[in-house]
């Protein structure tokens, strides 16, 4: 199972096992990730599981769909380089020690 890292508002980091072929933002939830609100379910209609990717692996994070280009200009934190909806980044293996930092805000 891949790892990943959040680091929350608050500078706290938490480590957790993601799911292969489920969504960063499912296994946010799971693991009861602070600033991961995930209003719509995952359905690209809220911006409310806005996470800053690192940098250097946003080519392992998959493409970007437009609706979901186009819900990070209405995040409520600025949008960034690295933004992405944590709904639409598919876990595979990849991802493994993936670090993603959650934004001040998210509604």
């Amino acid at each position: 199972m891949p790892k990943l890292t959040f680091i929350q508002d608050d500078g706290v980091e938490r480590t957790v096992d993601a799911a292969l072929g489920g969504s960063v933002m499912q296994a946010a939830v799971d693991a009861g990730v602070n600033g991961i609100v995930a209003q719509c379910g995952g359905n690209v209609m809220c911006a409310t599981c806005h996470v800053y990717a690192d940098p250097g692996r946003l080519d392992d994070l998959g493409p970007m769909c437009s609706d979901e280009d186009e819900m990070l200009d209405c995040t409520a934190s600025p949008r960034e380089v690295s933004s992405r909806l944590s709904c639409q980044v598919t876990v595979t293996e990849d991802l493994d020690g993936l670090v993603l930092r959650v934004p001040e805000e998210q509604e």
